[in-house]
């Protein structure tokens, strides 16, 4: 077979973007990416085929080689024929003679029955069945392993784009009503609101409230404007284009391991010929555009509305954010003062392109009272290093005007109006922030207490943004990459190319050091907006971490053959997060074994013999730890979740939030009997969480045996020195004592908890 290279295809972004700057409609953007893949993949037809699961249909959409009198002509039910058969069993098919293969269904007049090599890839978003793409050659097989990865790559990276195309070719139905939500009247005296983080940082200011009930009504005194034609409009649509290939080259820029196409809903909607068809059709019977936009973007909106999926009733921020757009541009009154200067946003809704507005006039911070803590907003507010807070307290949006507001966005925590004493604590933490980035050249490549015993301190590494600041700190490696984040800031599951790319990035960066990879750690609070987990009563109890991994184990293989390729030459540990069992874990390890045995048979290099281990995160193991520790190869103990599984007791709930105890006599014991159990099975064990940088537990732990700290880098100027002037033996006298008291005071006096 011909070997052929797909580096550019899988991996130039800027490539796909071209795709929307080029493109005059949604039609042509499809026909856009059936040309490119042709052209890439050496083949005569390339073609998209779209599912319409209510009529249980799959259309010819777009196709490059096919015939194009063929567009919207063939259609296939699920199941049907080798494309429709891809699609039900939502695998790649491929064949070296298609007129010789079972269930093959031919379409003379398309031109197809010509070409025998025949490759179809479902186009998958979750669980979602969204359409295939097909590629076609002339010749008997014609198309390897390379090419069948190639473009399962390429579903991966296009799926949630064509899947708002796709969506908005079909949404022509009557809007249903619906009823404003009410607004809360009577505000009560609030001092204090607990949030979820959506970026870290802190910030206090003044407060600027956005309504969001009318999204429109800041134009309202422009609607009359009779001087506005088709022609600005179409000049708005150029401008807001330009616009958005700009934010999406800066957001590339800063973060490279989330340059997913995050304005390619937006792009879409401008190249949507009914939806501009449908404002100028209104724009001639109103004769004012500016109403004409506002009550097309409504219908749209209500549209979305009435979608049954969550995620896509989601999108509707997206045909408001367009609105926005094209009304702020088409006005004579367009905000370009710094209005915002030194505030806190509070808004019911917040839109990125606002967000990015708002970002550029200096706000402060923000608090939002809907979405989640996954979404594009947070990824933004991170590279823009604004702190966020997400909150469902409707109170916020009845606060008077410039009322002073503190967010401490590293906690989640809303203050409003605080008093000097708060102020003074928020300073103090912003003092000590100060005074870490003057450390910076202070901090020692190695750690060692007063009496010469070394401690290791290693970076937890979120996104790979966060590799600067654990090499300008000196880490010793990573001691937890939260490989989480490239699918969280993600509009779909990444590909095994798309995450090796970023496992590599990270690799490279801390060369020659110990770097371990916990596997996808998903659920709870770190929710997916693109996978539908269905209605949990408690998530954190759900289908999360190594559960989903092991359900969908397509997914996990494909993260585990990423990991391992890129390791292929590093200190690599491989770990489990949420472990409940032996079996559980030993089933993990298996499929790493397995996904090994494929790389090689793929011929595909990758790390041989990675230290595999797991989390101590659920009281469950307590009492298997000799099993584990004769499988694991080490153990690092998540204490955040430990603590909350120990105790019962959700951190975030400000109801039972004291309840969450680190000191708890139980939690100390269990400390020391994982210790205990490491030792004498000559295994290693890491600590992470908010017990590895807190000082007051430091001596305790390290009293106890612990000689290995995962920590978010910030805080090694601080660690470092604090564990250089402790004494093991005097930190294992105090640890002695502390772990013989039987109640919360003793304990604290000896902690010197205040």
């Amino acid at each position: 077979m011909q070997k052929r290279d797909h580096t550019k295809l899988l991996c130039d972004i800027s490539e796909l973007a071209d795709l929307f700057s080029d493109a005059r409609s949604l039609d042509i953007f499809l026909q856009n990416i059936v040309t490119m893949v042709a052209e890439h993949m050496s083949s005569n037809v390339c073609s998209v085929y779209l599912y319409y699961e209510n009529k249980n249909k799959l259309i010819l959409t777009a196709t490059k080689g096919l015939s194009s009198d063929s567009i919207g002509k063939i259609i296939l039910k699920l199941g049907e024929g080798l494309t429709g058969l891809a699609l039900k069993e939502l695998r790649p098919i491929c064949v070296k003679a298609a007129s010789q293969a079972p269930g093959y269904r031919c379409f003379p007049n398309s031109g197809e029955d010509a070409y025998e090599s025949f490759l179809a890839v479902p186009i998958i978003r979750g669980h979602n069945r969204i359409g295939v793409l097909v590629i076609q050659k002339d010749s008997k097989n014609f198309f390897n392993q390379s090419d069948i990865n190639t473009c399962v790559a390429i579903t991966s990276q296009l799926a949630n784009t064509i899947e708002t195309a796709k969506l908005l070719m079909r949404l022509k139905e009557k809007p249903k009503t619906h009823d404003k939500q009410e607004r809360i009247q009577n505000l009560e005296d609030i001092k204090f609101i607990k949030g979820k983080v959506g970026s870290p940082g802190c910030a206090h200011a003044p407060v600027e409230l956005i309504d969001r009930q009318e999204w429109h009504e800041t134009y309202s005194h422009q609607k009359n404007r009779q001087e506005l034609t088709e022609k600005d409009l179409y000049r708005a649509i150029t401008t807001i284009e330009q616009t958005l290939n700009d934010w999406q080259i800066t957001i590339e820029k800063k973060l490279s391991d989330a340059a997913s196409l995050i304005f390619s809903a937006q792009m879409l909607m401008l190249k949507d010929k009914n939806f501009i068809e449908a404002i100028i059709n209104s724009f001639h019977k109103k004769k004012a555009l500016i109403p004409a936009i506002i009550k097309t973007v409504n219908d749209y909106a209500l549209l979305f509305d009435a979608l049954p999926q969550s995620y896509l009733r989601e999108k509707k921020q997206d045909i408001l954010d367009i609105g926005r757009l094209l009304l702020d541009t088409l006005s004579d009154s367009h905000q370009k003062g710094g209005h915002y200067r030194n505030k806190i946003i509070i808004a019911q809704d917040l839109f990125s392109s606002e967000l990015l507005k708002y970002a550029s006039q200096g706000i402060s911070g923000i608090v939002v009272l809907s979405g989640g803590i996954t979404g594009h907003l947070s990824i933004l507010c991170r590279s823009l290093e604004l702190p966020l807070i997400i909150s469902k307290d409707l109170r916020l949006l009845e606060l008077p005007p410039d009322t002073q507001l503190l967010l401490d966005g590293d906690q989640g925590n809303i203050y409003i109006n605080p008093t000097k004493n708060i102020i003074k604590q928020f300073q103090s933490k912003e003092e000590d922030g100060l005074n870490v980035l003057k450390q910076k050249k202070a901090v020692k490549p190695k750690t060692f207490t007063k009496d010469q015993h070394q401690i290791h301190l290693l970076a937890n590494i979120n996104l790979l943004s966060d590799l600067n600041t654990a090499r300008a700190f000196k880490a010793e490696g990573i001691g937890l990459y939260r490989t989480e984040f490239p699918f969280i800031v993600r509009s779909d599951f990444p590909s095994e190319e798309e995450q090796f790319l970023v496992y590599n990035k990270l690799i490279s960066g801390m060369t020659g050091k110990e770097i371990t990879f916990r596997t996808l750690d998903i659920g709870g609070d770190k929710v997916l907006s693109y996978y539908d987990y269905g209605v949990e009563n408690n998530p954190f109890l759900g289908m999360r971490s190594i559960r989903f991994s092991l359900k969908h184990q397509n997914i996990f293989r494909q993260q585990l053959r990423a990991i391992l390729r890129a390791g292929y030459k590093a200190q690599l540990r491989i770990m489990f997060p949420m472990i409940s069992s032996l079996d559980e874990f030993c089933q993990a390890k298996q499929i790493v074994y397995e996904t090994m045995d494929d790389l090689k048979n793929d011929r595909i290099k990758y790390h041989k013999n990675p230290a595999i281990g797991m989390m101590i995160e659920l009281p469950a193991v307590m009492g298997i730890l000799h099993d584990l520790a004769d499988e694991s190869d080490f153990f690092s103990i998540g204490t955040n979740d430990f603590i909350q599984y120990m105790l019962a007791v959700d951190r975030t709930n400000e109801k039972v939030a004291d309840l969450y105890l680190p000191y708890h006599p139980a939690i100390l014991r269990a400390l020391k009997q994982i210790m205990d159990t490491a030792i004498k099975h000559k295994k290693d064990v890491a600590i992470c969480g908010d017990m590895s940088h807190d000082t007051k537990y430091l001596e305790f732990l390290i009293g106890i045996g612990f000689n290995k700290f995962s920590l978010d880098p910030r805080f090694l100027p601080r660690v470092q020195p604090f564990i250089e002037q402790l004494d093991i033996s005097t930190a294992q006298k105090k640890a002695g004592q502390i772990l013989k008291s039987k109640n919360f005071q003793q304990i604290m006096d000896l902690l010197d908890i205040r």
